[in-house]
């Protein structure tokens, strides 16, 4: 029997895939999606979307404390960890089935089972009943990533997670130590602390949140402390030594080394890329520290094979993988497509508070040879901040002296993952400050903030 052809095949229906294929489909191309696990990937699985369900249950408690400030009763205050985790848990599978459905809408074969690429042109399909080879004018690859693991550090599931772990916990971890500060170890301090578990974070780089501006992680870490974490920066985590129901991490900093007991550690280091067994290598893809090596329009260098989303590198982000899997299928269908600049994707953490930011720090963009204009205002000058109890917070814009291209944005606080998009939509459409200024932001709002701090930049600030 000849194999089953088709335009386009996509391994990997995470949110680079999926939406690589629903692309695909409407632009009239036969697509197939070979899928190891479940649809919607990681992000929509174990990541991005169960976290922010976890997160959400943390901050009602959070603010259900604080009922009293605002002219209300709350007593006997407690929570279900199952059920917090069976919510988070429901969302996932209930968007999960939604791809399924979007799928399955867009007539895109849907393949369960372990895909290989056995010769050029060709995936492999292996699944309980066998392997099954179909056959694809393009192939691209949207197999993801997985946590990185560290020599002594690895996961077993009991005394040491992994986000996977930290996700369906097993109980409520009392004195608990997050290795890495970056958007996913910060967000399960911040929703574990929260709810009462005595929180330590250990960063090797010199700042939390190591990515940011320094003024907003900076910011960041005194709300953490202010919080109740304990933030260890310029640290390595050395070795860990287990025992029933503790661990004894040996810290290292400047000074030395301490010891150090608790009872739950999550391990949050970075991500490795899924390049195993696939039979890359022997196609002649070129392999970069576990990501596959593209140029700006994802293709790999083999034709007709290209590779999107965690697999092909930083930014790590979903929203990055989406907008890859609608180029890439544009290319397949032979359409006129524009490459992703990653300095207009913006990268948001769900801590409390949230953290967002598009473009060039304010160090990046000096080293880059630039002179710059920066502009600041705090969340106190807010009167929708303070109206909603939230007055702790700022936003930074750096903009380029010379040109007033606005070069990015920095925030911290209430709503600020939200906030960030009206800048996202200023850097791709290349504003200036002026284009800022001219802006007429709706009152009362938070985002008035944004429009006070380009005029800060110029010194224009009105209510500061």
């Amino acid at each position: 029997m000849a194999a089953k052809s088709f335009d386009m095949i996509v391994i990997g229906a995470g949110p680079g895939g999926y939406v690589a294929a629903i692309r695909g489909a409407q632009l009239g191309l036969s697509v197939a999606v070979v899928e190891r696990e479940h649809l919607g990937g990681i992000c929509l699985n174990w990541g991005c979307i169960p976290t922010k369900a976890l997160l959400r249950s943390a901050e009602v408690f959070h603010l259900m404390h604080r009922a009293k400030e605002f002219g209300l009763k709350a007593e006997g205050l407690g929570y279900d960890l199952d059920a917090v985790v069976a919510r988070s848990r429901a969302v996932a599978k209930q968007l999960s089935g939604g791809i399924g459905h979007l799928l399955k809408k867009n007539k895109v074969t849907v393949l369960m089972g372990e895909a290989s690429l056995p010769r050029p042109g060709v995936v492999a399909v292996k699944t309980g009943a066998g392997v099954e080879e179909i056959t694809g004018k393009a192939i691209v690859l949207a197999t993801g990533a997985r946590a990185r693991t560290l020599p002594g550090l690895e996961a077993d599931g009991d005394l040491v997670w992994t986000y996977k772990h930290a996700l369906v916990p097993k109980r409520m971890p009392k004195k608990l130590l997050v290795i890495g500060s970056g958007a996913i170890g910060i967000e399960f301090a911040s929703f574990f602390n929260t709810l009462g578990a005595e929180t330590t974070v250990v960063e090797v780089m010199d700042r939390v949140l190591p990515v940011e501006d320094a003024e907003i992680s900076a910011f960041a870490k005194k709300q953490f402390v202010k919080q109740g974490m304990k933030i260890l920066e310029k640290t390595t985590v050395v070795k860990l030594d287990r025992s029933p129901g503790k661990v004894v991490a040996h810290l290292q900093d400047a000074k030395g080394t301490t010891t150090a007991e608790f009872d739950t550690v999550i391990s949050a280091v970075g991500i490795v890329g899924n390049v195993e067994g696939l039979g890359l290598e022997a196609l002649g893809v070129k392999i970069d520290r576990t990501h596959v090596v593209v140029d700006e329009f994802c293709r790999t260098g083999v034709p007709g094979l290209y590779a999107i989303g965690d697999i092909a590198g930083a930014p790590w982000l979903a929203h990055k993988a989406s907008h890859e899997g609608v180029m890439v299928a544009e290319l397949i269908a032979g359409k006129h497509a524009h490459p992703i600049k990653p300095g207009t994707i913006a990268g948001c953490t769900y801590c409390t508070p949230q953290v967002a930011s598009v473009g060039l720090t304010e160090e990046k963009a000096k080293a880059a040879g630039y002179e710059v204009k920066v502009g600041r205002f705090p969340f106190i000058g807010n009167g929708k901040a303070i109206a909603l109890g939230e007055p702790e917070g700022m936003v930074k814009t750096v903009f380029d002296a010379k040109t007033g291209e606005l070069l990015g944005a920095h925030m911290v606080g209430a709503e600020v993952t939200e906030m960030i998009q009206g800048y996202v939509i200023g850097r791709t459409l290349e504003t200036t400050e002026e284009d800022l200024m001219h802006t007429v932001f709706p009152h009362p709002t938070l985002s008035e903030m944004m429009h006070e701090a380009v005029l800060d930049a110029y010194g224009r600030a009105l209510h500061m």
